[in-house]
């Protein structure tokens, strides 16, 4: 067993020395009675008593009560908790009575815990699975129909074929998507630490993206004219993937004639923080809370016909926390969002 069980002597201690002081306050009163009061005779029988009484009640209460206790610490020890079985633990029923509840609510905490962790695996285990089997049903429908005859005709073979060519990109986009997450989480510190200006990086963002806005007639700028670039130290390929999440992400859900903002402002000393503000549909406050969870959808029919695997904002906030920096988000309905993070500034001396 991995709990020690130190005895403690307290409630003997105190029961013996009420014990005796009872029996001599009887012996006090008999010997007043009879007129022969030797006060030599109390005082002895009061530490006889009490001696006595000790070793009585803790070796009685050892036996049939601590003993319980010790086997009460074993079963508990089945349950293999850490939080019991790596420390002493005393015999006295108040400390005993204090470190139990603590254990309780700590086994509380850790239920609840995975309650949530089990009602998060079974909506997330609904999201992958409606999200793959989308367009594995697109792609086996397409195929189930040229098969069935559609394959003599030449046009409708390649429509079709191109239909589920693009299915098959979804999935392959899907299981990438995947496939980096969990990259991030196990190897999530291994980052590529290099210092670049930042400025150069969102315009180069604006460059790859600049087709996808102008769909949509939406404008992607900085606040203002920065004039000296923006050093700053982090992994340069996982941050563009960061802006270009961020980015996408406003044009999907940004009002047509809307506007795309990035700001980069000093935070503290050695932090910058980097800003992507839209006045797009915004985000309700009840789904505020999930937005970087996996495949959560804020519009679940409107964001899935924009296409994307669901999993843009969750590598973001996995790449964020790989640097050890915080991602943030602020948004009204009808309004706008603005996301932000922090990096690290670089010691540059053109800065």
């Amino acid at each position: 067993m991995g709990t020690k069980i130190k005895k403690s002597y307290r409630f003997a201690v105190r029961s013996s020395l009420l014990i005796s002081a009872v029996l001599s306050l009887l012996l006090w009163a008999l010997l007043s009675i009879s007129g022969k009061v030797l006060w030599w005779q109390i005082v002895g029988f009061a530490i006889g008593a009490g001696i006595f009484s000790f070793f009585i009640l803790q070796i009685r209460v050892e036996r049939f009560i601590y003993s319980k206790i010790e086997r009460i610490y074993k079963d508990v020890s089945l349950l293999q908790s850490t939080s019991l079985a790596a420390r002493t633990v005393t015999t006295d029923m108040r400390t005993l009575t204090e470190e139990i509840e603590k254990f309780a609510k700590d086994k509380k905490i850790e239920i609840d815990t995975l309650k949530i962790r089990e009602e998060y695996r079974k909506d997330f285990l609904g999201n992958v699975s409606h999200e793959l089997k989308t367009p594995l049903f697109t792609v086996q429908g397409y195929i189930l129909t040229l098969l069935d005859g559609a394959m003599e005709d030449k046009a409708l073979r390649k429509k079709y074929l191109q239909r589920a060519s693009k299915g098959v990109e979804r999935l392959i986009y899907i299981v990438k998507d995947l496939d980096l997450i969990t990259k991030l989480e196990t190897e999530g510190q291994r980052m590529h630490l290099e210092d670049f200006n930042i400025l150069e990086l969102v315009q180069n963002v604006f460059e790859l993206l600049e087709m996808k806005a102008a769909k949509k007639d939406i404008v992607l700028s900085f606040d203002r004219e920065y004039k000296k670039p923006i050093y700053v130290r982090a992994d340069r390929e996982k941050i563009q993937q960061v802006l270009t999440n961020l980015l996408v992400n406003s044009i999907k859900y940004g009002e047509k004639n809307g506007t795309t903002e990035v700001s980069i402002e000093n935070l503290i000393k050695n932090k910058v923080i980097v800003r992507v503000t839209d006045n797009g549909e915004g985000i309700s406050k009840q789904n505020l809370g999930r937005i970087f969870e996996r495949f959560y959808r804020v519009d679940k029919s409107g964001s899935r016909a924009e296409g994307g695997s669901g999993l843009g904002l969750a590598i973001v906030k996995h790449i964020i926390e790989a640097h050890d920096e915080k991602i943030y988000v602020e948004s009204v309905r009808d309004i706008g969002s603005e996301f932000s993070f922090t990096l690290e500034k670089a010691l540059h001396p053109n800065t």
